[in-house]
């Protein structure tokens, strides 16, 4: 199962639009840009592996595989960026403003039944991260 994520890149944060072969799923919002830094910048666009989880703090979510300088990178809920991620990456169901969202449980738990029914047949589960507005992406 193939994910993909594309992005929109602003100052205060980034707004997603995630697919499933061609298939909408949902909105995600995601900290801003800032060059990879550890807790306060969204992740390097590119391909990594997903694998579902489950934590006490999070109950079922999603963690990414082999993020460059980074670890425990997260699809879990949130519906406000700059308050509640540290790098992660939240589905929403509606966007409400940059970096902002709403229902965002409701969407995680779309992704994770999709998520987990492509586990059940035993397939890899990737996600492909691509902008929408590349030339912002180095500039923020």
């Amino acid at each position: 199962m193939e994910l993909i994520l594309h992005r929109n890149y602003f100052k205060e944060g980034t707004n997603g639009t995630l697919f499933n072969s061609d298939k909408f799923l949902c909105h995600t919002i995601e900290l801003p840009w800032r060059n990879n830094k550890r807790n306060i910048s969204c992740i390097l666009e590119g391909q990594y592996e997903v694998t579902p989880r489950f934590s006490k703090r999070f109950k079922h979510h999603l963690i990414l595989k082999n993020v460059k300088s980074r670890s425990f990178i997260l699809f879990h809920p949130a519906n406000d960026a700059k308050r509640d991620l540290e790098g992660c990456i939240a589905p929403v169901t509606y966007l409400n403003g940059i970096g902002r969202g709403v229902y965002s449980r409701e969407a995680m738990q779309k992704l994770l039944s999709l998520v987990y029914q492509a586990r059940d047949r035993k397939e890899k589960i990737t996600l492909t991260i691509k902008s929408q507005n590349y030339e912002n992406y180095r500039t923020l």
